[in-house]
């Protein structure tokens, strides 16, 4: 019998397959004291089973093929600094040490300890990094109790009527369907034929959203109960679209999507021509369309999409598991210059770290915070901390020297904090001057994602060369929404009139003074929201790597002069009858 599953749509697209299940394999761990003669024993055997997986992933990424996606790469460049976490080996050791734990408890009750901590997190991504911890984690039980690590069961691949409706001449094509999935399973599955994803938990920011949307296969993540529900072998449709998963479709079905997936390819293949088009509007109004990365390896796909930049590069993965043992200025240094040289002359935006109170720099912290949204977070933990804040600037202004840098704040609210960071920045010049090192002049810019700081556009625009702004946040605090609560998630909307006005006046001041204003959020990578952005006059948008083209495309078709007046319509209409859907072509 037909039945749908309403999950996340990360990745767009359709995909029809046969289910492949990958089941929960949590290892079940025994509880037990041991005796203290056997402290050294119980260390050494976690010892053995993190080394043991430390081999496993180096050895993984050295047989990754070519056409891998530089994300996978990156997430398990990830998975390896959280095996060397000195937050997770000291607090195992302590457990063992202290309470006399065998090494399987001591081990699962860190990760309890750590996982509260990601829990906590305001920045979606970094709150997503708490499902690799988990995997690693079970990575090293495998290991200490002898158990491989689970292999995909294979699906046959009998012909049915309904697989006849497809293509009588090819296999199948599989659909994973699992609990969660970790970019080592990615990496084995890609080596199969396979049509998308479905995970029961996940956010737009986990790693399989990453890993979809880069290698551009539809899937759906927060399916909760789906790989319960999905049997094997069962035929499934992922409508990445609808973020959507049909199990058991019927042949009228079938044939629906099967049409409008060979609409999808043949759309696609029409986009790959457009990669090298400038992106002009009908009217000639000139588009920058920037990339979004993660990791120093993501600058390879945004210049192979045809990114004329990068306008975010997140710079907290270097930041990752490292409580107490933060990266010197060196190892800084050494990855922002592979993103900047990755980027072949292209400009790149590096936005100063992103994190706060829920990751404090000392481990023996403890975070009183009841909202870490509203606490010491971004430039304010920046701020909190010089020394650290100007070891990154150092780097930053280091790696200058190697192509063209803007350094990005995140989250500054107050004129104090502003001329604090200004103040930071000549005194890491004046630093590197000191000493002789070589460094280059940088562009600054300011993150707009408090309405404190769209309102207070014009001081910031005074202040800065360029402003970006990251309507992830800004919606969320003008709206005082968590997009993560599912009891209020519904009221998230980029449409909110509040919204569209405060976006629309940080445009308008930036192009009155002259002055570089780019969307870097979700938002700027949505094409129903492309038109509306380019009527609120936005000419620079910021993405991941695998919407560009989607967008370009909104964009060449796009005429500015009609959109213009339609956009001020759309935001002085406070009930919003119309939408964005309803821009004139």
């Amino acid at each position: 019998m037909t039945f749908s599953i309403a999950g996340l749509a990360v990745a767009r697209g359709i995909s029809i397959g046969r289910a492949v299940l990958v089941g929960a394999s949590r290892v079940e761990v025994a509880h037990y004291f041991i005796e203290p003669g056997q402290i050294e024993s119980e260390i050494d055997r976690v010892r053995c089973g993190r080394n043991a997986v430390v081999e496993e992933i180096q050895r993984l990424q050295e047989d990754i093929p070519a056409d891998a996606p530089q994300e996978l790469t990156a997430l398990l460049d990830v998975h390896l600094m959280l095996l060397q976490d000195e937050m997770l080996t000291s607090g195992v050791k302590h457990w063992i040490t202290d309470r006399l734990y065998n090494a399987e408890w001591a081990l699962t009750t860190q990760l309890e300890v750590i996982g509260r901590q990601f829990d906590e997190m305001e920045d979606e991504y970094l709150r997503e990094r708490k499902a690799d911890l988990e995997q690693v984690v079970e990575r090293i039980l495998r290991h200490m109790k002898g158990v491989a690590h689970p292999v995909v069961p294979q699906s046959p691949r009998r012909k049915t009527q309904q697989d006849l409706m497809l293509d009588d001449t090819i296999d199948v094509p599989l659909v994973l369907v699992a609990h969660d999935l970790s970019p080592a399973d990615l990496l084995q599955f890609k080596k199969s034929v396979f049509a998308g994803f479905v995970t029961d938990v996940g956010g737009k920011t986990s790693h399989t959203a990453i890993v979809a949307r880069s290698m551009d296969i539809p899937a759906v993540v927060g399916a909760r109960t789906g790989s319960q529900l999905v049997r094997q072998d069962d035929w499934v449709i992922i409508d990445g679209d609808a973020g959507v998963v049909i199990v058991d479709p019927s042949p009228i079905l079938l044939a629906e999507y099967g049409f409008r997936q060979r609409q999808i390819e043949v759309e696609r293949e029409r986009l790959t021509r457009l990669r090298h088009t400038p992106s002009v509007t009908i009217d000639g109004e000139r588009v920058e369309l920037l990339a979004n990365i993660e990791m120093p390896q993501d600058a390879a796909a945004a210049v192979a999409a045809g990114a004329l930049g990068v306008g975010l590069f997140r710079t907290e993965f270097l930041f990752m598991g490292r409580v107490g043992n933060l990266p010197d200025e060196e190892e800084q240094y050494r990855s922002y210059r592979e993103a900047v040289e990755g980027m072949q002359g292209l400009p790149i935006t590096i936005r100063t770290i992103d994190i706060g109170a829920d990751k404090p720099l000392d481990k023996g912290h403890k975070d009183t915070s009841t909202n870490p949204a509203l606490g010491l977070r971004a430039i304010r933990w920046s701020l909190a901390d010089p020394g650290m804040f100007r070891t990154q600037l150092r780097a930053l202004l280091r790696a200058a020297a190697h192509g063209k840098v803007n350094i990005l704040f995140p989250m500054l609210a107050h004129p104090v904090e502003v001329e604090q960071t200004l103040a930071q920045v000549r005194l890491a010049q004046a630093e590197l001057d000191a000493r002789g090192a070589v460094h280059a002049p940088v562009r600054l810019g300011a993150m707009i994602e408090v309405p404190a700081a769209a309102l207070m556009v014009r001081y910031f625009l005074r202040h800065f060369d360029f402003l970006s702004i990251g309507t992830n946040d800004l919606i969320q605090y003008t709206l005082a929404i968590d997009r993560t609560d599912e009891a209020v998630a519904h009221l998230y909307d980029p449409m909110h009139p509040a919204v569209l006005r405060l976006v629309a006046d940080v445009i308008a001041a930036g192009r009155e003074q002259g002055k570089s204003v780019s969307v870097c959020g979700e938002t700027a990578g949505d094409v129903t929201m492309t038109r509306l952005l380019l009527g609120l006059g936005l000419r620079s948008f910021s993405m991941y790597p695998s919407q560009i083209l989607p967008v370009k495309q909104e964009v060449l078709r796009a005429d500015t002069r009609k959109l213009a007046g339609w956009a001020r319509d759309l935001i002085e209409a406070d009930g919003l009858a119309a939408s964005a859907q309803s821009a004139p072509r």
